[in-house]
């Protein structure tokens, strides 16, 4: 049975927990963690689990009905929005409440409190980049401008809240229990902290590290490996005319250059994260009907990222994708439209450099005057040992996040974080408006109260029209503003407004017939605003545009084989140069591996040795060549994989493939070569136990950490799937497709997803991680709109009565 698996697995968890990070201190009482009442034996559900069939909800205007399926998908049925939400809200709390808390602690800045010291240098920087000062913003923006919202906000909190109200110790989610704390009231500013958290993790920044770059290296090397406009790239809007006439923008005589050395430098970032979405018109499908696919890239653990739901009013009915902590639908469909999201890899956070007028820090120079600064004590309560207090200064900028006191290692030097996502927004209107729009010129007006992360929105409605637009507010920037750390003692470098919401890039029922985003560059290079960001991708998109571009009669079919499409671009646009440079030694093993690179059909299957062998070399090339660089022992960012290979073949004598501390004249073949020398010790060493294969999925280790890895017996490991990255099915190491998502828009919607976990997140329910091997193999549930009639697959069902 599966608790006994259950019971084994808690063992194991709290001897590696004890073993590697958690202080022996801080884990609770064995006693209370064995409690036969209390203890672990609460969460290890058995298979004939049911959550009660009635519950009394203070607060409701009119009965809730619930149905759940064979996978634990709940089908709200209400009356109204305010009690659809707050159902919501129980109902996520019920499967889903530790994440929900444990990710919002993390966003603000507090995991100290619950998992000790070893967090509270991560806690210091989310508090130090204002994750909890945006948060405050926008929650006063609503309670000024829409008051709407925040009632469906506060209803969802107060279904969350009735939940722990009704929690016993013995019914706490297991985490609780590891960690020995209590869940806390849930509120609006927790779910704009959630939102938060997802700006964070999808806004990445280099200024910092392209200012060491070019400090070190200088302009030309900086151009040519980190180019405004690269060449082959396939935008996600192109137009020949934009149509617009753009605001002008001013810039200095002179771009400020400053030769500090910054020492460190905050974790950019993680390269792959992304999504991949296209949508093709009925001209090109077989059925006649668009057909919209979605895929987003993102951490990939358990309990998972997404929760699926369907709500359901008398005015609508949605199902898709939710998060847990956020209202309605994020990624979904209704009666009358699909949509989906990816990155858009847009540059909204700049660093400025403050000159304080003292040692006290209280004024600091701008625009000739000494303007008053702010100071914010921060008191961490950590766990096992004494408070910490940390002093935040902040600015008309926003928060100085490097000074003296963190990073800096007692410099003199102060660094402003100036951030959309800081500012005024309305995310939670946005998808609120979309689970109920009924057509495109709803999702455009849904869209215009979106501000960060800047997405790609892909849509696809039943009057069979699709579209994509570019969203969030971006800062109206001249050319080159913000790639490197600005002077904030001068107004010129300030952001001179925001490009119109009118003057976002979209595209509508193209000639082509279909449209493609995978956070490659956002439009075209005609486009009159200055566009730029370093993680921009460059191979899913273009793999994607190719198999739809002349392809028609598409089907369901073919969209779900394209989402697993493993075929890997950037290998068969640099392998075959490669294997012409490889001087080739005496090894019959080196010769066997080259015979499996040069047979290789580029498709990265999950049993194949041959991507291996690339990923490999390639990875030592890289590290080799990287390694040679001169840093003067400097944080530095590094070309993506698009660029270099089009240098390897462009310039292979370039200064920059040269080791100026040999004395010889080194070339892109010899970083070639040292590249291949790397790849055949590190196989050596893999096969020496005899091994004669080793395969993709088990050399790259797709896997499912629990959010506390080092629970390592809930998660999964070694998870037989193959793509990779800059694969179209992006299943790298520890990110992939986390929810897949296929809609045909015909008159009766066919709808198919899949996410890689479960809807519980309790590691001792059969619904914990029961899709997980569903997603590994390709396939896919059907998600079908359901009405209150349709009593087909149904699980249980709870009613939900006004107290």
């Amino acid at each position: 049975m599966r608790y006994i698996g259950f019971f084994f697995s808690l063992l194991f968890s709290l001897l590696v927990a004890v073993g590697l990070s958690i202080n022996l201190a801080n884990l609770p009482p064995l006693a209370k963690i064995f409690d036969p009442f209390k203890g672990f034996w609460q969460n290890a559900y058995s298979e004939d689990y049911r959550p009660n069939s009635e519950v009394t909800l203070e607060g409701l205007e009119s009965e809730v009905s619930v149905t759940y399926d064979e996978n634990l998908i709940p089908h709200i049925f209400a009356e109204n929005e305010k009690d659809l939400f707050k159902v919501q809200g129980y109902i996520t709390a019920t499967h889903r409440l530790w994440q929900m808390e444990f990710q919002v602690m993390a966003a603000e800045g507090r995991l100290s409190e619950v998992v000790g010291s070893i967090a509270l240098n991560r806690d210091r920087e989310m508090r130090r980049k204002g994750l909890g000062f945006g948060a405050r913003n926008k929650l006063k923006y609503l309670q000024i401008n829409d008051p709407e919202t925040l009632n469906l906000m506060l209803a969802y909190a107060a279904g969350v809240n009735a939940y722990i109200d009704q929690l016993s110790q013995g019914e706490l989610p297991l985490e609780y229990k590891l960690l020995d704390y209590y869940p806390q009231p849930w509120s609006p500013y927790k779910t704009l902290l959630f939102l938060m958290n997802m700006s964070e993790t999808l806004s990445g920044d280099s200024d910092l590290a392209y200012t060491n770059f070019r400090n070190i290296f200088g302009d030309e090397w900086l151009n040519k490996l980190f180019p405004d406009n690269p060449e082959g790239v396939v935008p996600v809007i192109t137009k020949e005319d934009w149509g617009f006439e753009p605001l002008e923008v001013t810039g200095p005589d002179e771009a400020f250059l400053d030769s500090i050395k910054i020492t460190q430098l905050l974790p950019e970032k993680e390269p792959g994260l992304g999504s991949n979405n296209w949508v093709v018109s009925g001209e090109k499908t077989a059925s006649g009907y668009p057909i919209l696919a979605n895929d987003p890239h993102l951490a990939l653990n358990l309990p998972s990222l997404w929760f699926t739901a369907q709500l359901s009013t008398p005015e609508y009915t949605v199902k898709g994708a939710t998060l847990p902590g956020a209202l309605g639908v994020i990624i979904g469909y209704n009666q009358h439209i699909s949509w989906g999201t990816t990155n858009a890899d847009r540059d909204v956070k700049d660093w400025y450099k403050i000159t304080f007028k003292d040692q006290s820090r209280e004024e600091y120079l701008y625009n000739g005057q000494w303007i008053q600064s702010t100071q914010q004590l921060e008191t961490f309560l950590v766990k096992g040992q004494n408070d910490f207090v940390d002093t935040v200064i902040y600015t008309h900028y926003g928060p100085v996040v490097y000074d003296r006191n963190f990073k800096m290692k007692g410099k003199a030097e102060n660094f402003a974080l100036k951030w959309t996502a800081h500012g005024n927004s309305n995310e939670s209107r946005t998808f609120i408006a979309l689970n109920k729009a009924k057509g495109y010129d709803d999702f455009n007006e849904a869209l215009t109260h979106y501000v960060a992360p800047a997405q790609n929105f892909v849509f696809a409605s039943k009057e069979g029209e699709i579209a994509m637009k570019v969203q969030g507010k971006f800062p109206l920037k001249w050319k080159g503003q913000g790639k490197f750390l600005m002077d904030g003692s001068k107004p010129i470098y300030e952001w001179q407004g925001f490009i119109p919401q009118e003057h976002n890039a979209e595209d509508r029922n193209p000639e082509k017939g279909f449209l493609v985003s995978a956070n490659q560059h956002p439009v075209s290079y005609n486009y009159p605003y200055y566009v730029y960001n370093n993680s921009y991708e460059y191979f899913r998109n273009r793999r994607i545009v190719d198999q739809l571009s002349d392809k028609t009669g598409i089907t369901l079919e073919d969209m779900k084989a394209l989402q697993l499409d493993n075929f890997n671009l950037h290998a068969s646009e640099i392998l075959p140069l490669m294997l012409d440079s490889v001087k080739v030694g005496g090894s019959e093993k080196e010769r066997v591996w080259l015979a499996q690179l040069k047979a290789w059909d580029y498709n990265a299957s999950a049993e194949k040795m041959a991507p291996v062998l690339f990923e490999s070399w390639w990875d030592h090339m890289e590290k080799a060549l990287f390694s040679s660089w001169d840093t003067k022992g400097l944080p530095i960012t590094y070309p993506n994989k698009f660029i270099l290979s089009k240098r390897i073949k462009s310039e292979p004598y370039a200064d920059w493939f040269d080791q100026q501390s040999t004395g010889q004249k080194e070339n892109a073949n010899h970083w070639i070569n040292e590249g291949f020398l790397g790849m055949v010790k590190e196989m050596d060493k893999l096969t020496e136990n005899g091994t004669d294969s080793i395969p993709w999925s088990v050399y790259k280790n797709t896997h499912i950490s629990h959010l506390i890895p080092n629970l390592a017996a809930f998660g999964r490991f070694n998870i037989p799937i193959g793509g990779g990255k800059g694969i179209v099915n992006a299943s790298a190491s520890d990110w992939g497709p986390g929810w897949r998502m296929v809609v045909e828009m015909g008159p009766e919607i066919k709808a198919f997803g899949v996410y890689p976990g479960g809807q519980s997140g309790n590691p001792g329910s059969k619904f914990y991680d029961n899709l997980v091997d569903v997603w590994a193999s390709g396939e896919y549930l059907q998600m079908d709109l359901r009405d209150r009639s349709n009593a087909s697959s149904v699980l249980f069902q709870t009613e939900f009565i006004p107290d």
